[in-house]
This record gives C-alpha cells, sequence and structure tokens, in this order.
C-alpha cells in the first residue's frame, strides 16, 4: 500500500513539475531516484510521462539549444555538449541546433567578440586574438568562425 502511494504521488508529482517547464528524461529519472523508488517503477512514471507527451526529448532540446543561444549566448558546441550529457540523442540535438537561424548566430558572435575585445587588456595584437579566441571557445561557438570573425577587417 505504501509503495502503491509513494509511485502515485511521484507520478502526480513529476506531471505537476513537467507542466510547469520542459524537463528532460534523466532530469526526471534523476529526480526519481532521490524519492528512492524502485527501478521499476522509474521505468513506469517514465512512461507514463512520455505517453501522456509531459516528457518529449525533441520538444526539450530545442527549447534548451533555443534559451541557452539567446539568453547565456552560447555557442553550438557547447549546446551539444550540454545536450549529451543530459542523454538526448544526436537526432534531437541536431534538430535542436538546425533551429538556430544562421543569421543571429554569426550576428551572436560578432556582438560577443567586439564586446569582450573592448574589455581586453592586452600585450599586443597575438596576445589580444589569443584571448578572443579562448573566450569564444569558453563560450562553444566554432573555431572556423572564430578566426573568420576575429581577424575580419570591420573590427
Amino acid at each position: 500500500m505504501a509503495e502503491n502511494e509513494l509511485y502515485g504521488s511521484a507520478l502526480a508529482q513529476m506531471m505537476s513539475l513537467c507542466s510547469s517547464r520542459e524537463y528532460c528524461r534523466a532530469d526526471i529519472v534523476a529526480k526519481l531516484e532521490n524519492k528512492k523508488l524502485q527501478e521499476k517503477d522509474i521505468d513506469k512514471i517514465i512512461a507514463q510521462l512520455e505517453k501522456e507527451k509531459f516528457i518529449d526529448e525533441e520538444r526539450y532540446a530545442r527549447a534548451f539549444a533555443n534559451d541557452k543561444f539567446r539568453y547565456n549566448d552560447w555557442g553550438k558546441i557547447k549546446i551539444s555538449s550540454q545536450l549529451k550529457a543530459k542523454h538526448i540523442s544526436d537526432r534531437h540535438i541536431m534538430v535542436a541546433l538546425e533551429g538556430i537561424e544562421e543569421r543571429e548566430y554569426l550576428e551572436k558572435i560578432q556582438k560577443l567578440l567586439t564586446a569582450k575585445r573592448k574589455t581586453i587588456k592586452a600585450k599586443n595584437q597575438y596576445d589580444l586574438y589569443g584571448k578572443l579566441f579562448r573566450y569564444g571557445q569558453s563560450k562553444g561557438f566554432e573555431s572556423e568562425l572564430l578566426y573568420r570573425f576575429i581577424n575580419s577587417p570591420e573590427e
């Protein structure tokens, strides 16, 4: 009886949680494991949440990529690695990254590097380029694009 109540309570809690914001399967599994549920109950809850579309990995990946790009200024490499850490499939990651418009992506790199350039104290041009490049990499942008923008004459 107590086990059945725990299952029902956990399912209701996860439904409520998932209706307030996007969660991936890994996030929900971690929350359920903290509740000391049995593996079979966790699997049943996850299956129920996926069946009723409370959890949708593709929808989660799209929302995650959009939010991290727009609000955290992350590049595609960092977004992809974080989604992989959450066990999101490569197919869902590709779909999510395709949702980032190329023009916006390039403008974001340009804006970030221009703003960072103003704050960097560098001994010489080589030092400046190195610091800008490392900054861009830490944000998760591709090396080729960073080289292109760092070395562009408009800057």
